[in-house]
């Protein structure tokens, strides 16, 4: 079973959350490390997930055509701004 971890970039489907995962490749005539990324579409139930966390995902059984991995865990909660300081800054 295999696990990635990602960020999450959207949610805005039910029980959806899009995940990217980026990777690091190496290229093979000038051996020079550049980032790859992927986007999958992961199963959310609960819809607890927000855009910006990181989390763990996990390969599993096919929910649609496209959903093929859920999410396993909660690596860290994506930083959300207070709108008070925002409302001082600007004004």
């Amino acid at each position: 079973m295999r696990k990635l971890k990602g960020t999450i970039i959207s949610n805005k489907m039910a029980k959806t959350v899009v995940v990217r995962v980026d990777s690091l490749k190496k290229h093979e005539k000038y051996q020079k490390f550049y980032k790859v990324s992927k986007k999958y579409k992961v199963h959310d139930d609960k819809g607890e997930y927000k855009a910006g966390d990181i989390v763990m995902i996990q390969e599993t059984r096919p929910f649609s055509k496209e959903k093929r991995w859920k999410v396993s865990e909660l690596v860290k909660r994506a930083q959300v701004a207070e709108p008070e300081a925002e409302n001082e800054i600007a004004g």
